[in-house]
């Protein structure tokens, strides 16, 4: 008698992030906090770490053999020239070449109406693919809101978003109110863009969840990391799961 194992895993591409070389570190290395493919791999997928290029073919080539994207964050800003703006005052560390593949690589999946999740700056990136904006500086330009950069353990909670009713994220986390996330971040959304809607807030208004407003695909961005809280505030993992699920549908 013929059995059946579990569910195939649908392959998630997921983006690293890159060092900067330098006199005493000359080789680029690709790095990857492994809390984004446990993420995917308790979610029910299969994670496929992507390497920077800059070949169109390269990317349809990688697009051709997954169902789904997370676009990741690190400790680095999106140039302003992405989005119109010139640097100011408050702007961190750049990665122009790790920025250019990631927006490629998003432009390339929406494209193809894959699912995709943004992950703090992935999600700050998934606005300007739109043609929102970002806030360069929260401190510099929104002095009134509260810290967004948690100097304790971030697996753990640092304040409260709402989350908005009727939304994709909504449904990946188990239903509309509050929920506690950790914060990582001196960016954010400034202007939301077109065709997408703010689907969670924090108190101090600052934007903490974008997604799209079609509903037809899974265009999903956090300001969190809840790949670093599937233990402490479990319903994080949903997020994932949610990706996951429409890829899973998609899956090659």
């Amino acid at each position: 008698m013929k059995t059946h194992g579990p569910p195939r895993r649908p392959s998630i591409a997921v983006t690293p992030d890159v060092t900067v070389s330098s006199p005493e570190q000359p080789f680029v290395k690709l790095e990857l906090k492994q809390a984004y493919t446990d993420a995917v791999l308790r979610a029910g997928g299969l994670p496929l770490v992507l390497p920077l290029t800059d070949d169109a073919q390269l990317l349809d080539a990688y697009l051709d053999r997954v169902s789904g994207v997370v676009i990741t964050g690190g400790a680095f800003d999106i140039p302003p020239a992405l989005y119109g703006e010139s640097e100011r005052a408050g702007l961190g560390p750049l990665k122009p070449e790790r920025s250019a593949f990631e927006l490629a690589l998003l432009r390339a999946a929406l494209a193809r109406k894959l699912p995709v999740l943004g992950v703090c700056g992935g999600m700050q990136l998934l606005n300007v693919a739109f043609g929102g904006t970002l806030i360069q500086d929260l401190p510099t330009e929104l002095p009134a809101a509260r810290s967004h950069e948690q100097k304790h353990d971030r697996t753990q909670p640092q304040h409260p978003v709402e989350v908005a009713a009727q939304t994709q994220l909504a449904e990946a986390l188990g239903g509309k109110g509050q929920l506690m996330v950790n914060s990582t971040h001196h960016q954010a959304v400034k202007v939301v863009a077109p065709g997408l809607i703010a689907s969670a807030v924090a108190p101090d208004g600052v934007v903490e969840g974008i997604e799209a407003t079609d509903g037809a695909s899974f265009v999903v961005g956090v300001q969190w990391h809840p790949e670093l809280m599937v233990d402490t505030v479990p319903a994080n993992l949903g997020v994932y799961k949610a990706l996951v699920a429409r890829a899973r549908e998609r899956r090659h």
